[in-house]
């Protein structure tokens, strides 16, 4: 049997064999230090939890509304306000099964098959295969220190085709934890609007910032989309929640295929997250918040002593994305080195694109300080 031709636009996260190596290395006996997997190291908030139990146990286990139960809804419409000043019509506002489910709604809301969309290089890379899966083109935009490993509004406007659907950006972004300004992304809005094209942002990181405001581009622009997530502000990542939200006039469009494409979210991880903008989960995210920050800082002094270079701060999510091209060509050939090495496990740069990425690499900071040091100092035992 034939597989469909899409599947050969979709590549294999690169990580995945570093993961399954590490697996087999701890497996026989290694100690090894995840810095690869993008997930928060913390516990899902105890309130949240327990609310997921209280959910259990009154039998909240069937469908929900397509869109989300409306609570959780409201609740989120609320947060808006109350942390960013921006009111948000709850009806605006799609409950999805995880933010890659509320990626490919959004997606599939303004990509026909034929048509482009601008990204940058690096990003997640599920990005493109989204595109390329309903049968789009990623225009991917190569990025640098110099932008902040960040798309200006400039050049969206420069590489922007007559097949372009619109511009998809991320802030904080995936791989370099780096933020845009409302400025950037007011401007961003309007060359999407003045070509007839989607600004779609992705926000999943909102909230882990430091030294910087945690902002959301619905406070510049209503006419844009906006996803979100509980996995990481939150640390929900196996509860699969996350939402989008969209212009008031694609509502029915984008409801329409939530019914179709995934029927409702999972009923009991959406009672639980109601209780995930009480007063004390809020308190308990920031005081980790400011333990992701340490550990940034952490590694911001340390890492340089390895020969490794990070050219710009990051100052959101919970990755640095370091230059290493004083110590390889070849970052992928680098991390498996490292780890059968040093049993500490990375993530290359290729995953993320194909803009030297030989050069880079990610480390994602869910560990505690103990164990970073222990990682720093097994790489520099590595360097010799």
């Amino acid at each position: 049997m034939k597989l469909a031709s899409r599947l050969g636009a979709v590549a294999p996260f690169h990580v995945m064999a570093i993961l399954e190596r590490a697996r087999q290395l701890e497996a026989n006996g290694r100690d090894v230090i995840h810095l690869e997997v993008g997930e928060p190291d913390f516990a899902t908030p105890p309130t949240i939890i327990e609310a997921g139990r209280r959910a259990l146990a009154e039998g909240q286990v069937f469908y929900t509304p397509a869109q989300g139960i409306a609570p959780l809804r409201e609740a989120i419409a609320a947060h808006y306000a109350t942390a960013h000043g921006v009111h948000i019509d709850p009806r605006r506002i799609l409950v999805t099964p995880g933010a890659s489910a509320g990626l490919m709604l959004a997606l599939s809301l303004f990509v026909d098959a034929g048509q482009s969309v601008l990204m940058a290089d690096p990003t997640y890379p599920c990005n493109r295969h989204f595109v390329s899966v309903l049968g789009g083109r990623p225009h991917t935009l190569p990025v640098g220190p110099q932008t902040r490993f960040q798309p200006t509004a400039a050049m969206l406007a420069a590489a922007w085709q007559a097949d372009t659907a619109g511009a998809m950006v991320a802030t904080p972004g995936n791989p370099t934890g780096t933020t845009l300004s409302l400025s950037e992304l007011s401007a961003m809005a309007k060359v999407c609007r003045s070509r007839d094209g989607m600004l779609l942002v992705d926000e999943i990181y909102q909230g882990l910032t430091y030294g910087v405001p945690a902002e959301t581009a619905l406070a510049v622009a209503d006419d844009i989309i906006v996803i979100n997530s509980f996995s990481k502000l939150f640390q929900m990542t196996g509860w699969r929640l996350g939402w989008v939200v969209v212009p008031a006039a694609w509502v029915e469009p984008a409801l329409r295929l939530a019914q179709n494409l995934f029927l409702c979210p999972p009923a009991p991880a959406q009672h639980a997250a109601l209780a995930a903008f009480l007063p004390e989960t809020l308190a308990l995210v920031e005081t980790r918040r400011q333990i992701l920050q340490r550990r940034r800082d952490f590694l911001l002094e340390a890492l340089p002593g390895l020969g490794w270079h990070v050219p710009v701060v990051p100052d959101g999510a919970f990755y640095l994305y370091a230059d290493v091209s004083a110590v390889t060509t070849d970052s992928f050939a680098y991390c498996r080195q490292v780890l059968e090495e040093t049993g500490v496990a990375l993530t290359p740069g290729c995953d993320f694109g194909q803009h030297e990425a030989g050069r880079y690499l990610r480390v994602a900071y869910t560990a505690d300080e103990a164990r970073l040091a222990e990682a720093v100092a097994r790489l520099r035992a590595l360097q010799g």
